[in-house]
């Protein structure tokens, strides 16, 4: 049985948001219409300090990152942890895994290459978002 918990690194919610018919975008309206995305504080805490960089101020208004991504947040499952997963050769990126293994994620979609590299990780699959959109079925 499917639980359709997702997770989504902070690239790939940055790209939907620049463009909600990208990839991205898709891969991300499929899993919010289908499932629930995971998130940890450190999750969370990321999302909020990469959407706030003044860098991408001539893409789209931090308001309108802000609220993009706090309504991702507020949609969100937080999952708590104690013993993190120590396994990735970037340890920024542990955060990921350690929600998937903890909170029984089924997806994790990405576009960062140390993190697609280890595909499938402990059976999750790690997927670049067009690879999720051909993939995941709904069931």
């Amino acid at each position: 049985m499917r639980n359709n918990f997702f997770i989504f690194d902070t690239n790939v919610l940055l790209s939907a948001l620049f463009n909600k018919n990208s990839t991205p975008g898709k891969a991300l309206i499929k899993a919010r219409i289908t499932g629930t995305i995971l998130i940890s504080i450190e999750i969370e805490e990321e999302y909020k300090q990469v959407f706030s960089r003044i860098k991408f101020e001539r893409y789209v208004p931090l308001n309108k990152r802000l609220a993009f991504i706090d309504n991702i947040i507020s949609v969100s499952f937080p999952i708590l942890f104690h013993t993190p997963v120590v396994a990735c050769i970037d340890p920024k990126d542990d955060k990921y895994l350690s929600v998937a293994i903890n909170g029984g994620a089924e997806w994790i979609i990405s576009g960062v290459k140390h993190l697609l590299d280890m595909h499938p990780f402990r059976g999750i699959p790690i997927l670049k978002p067009i690879d999720f959109l051909n993939e995941y079925k709904i069931t």
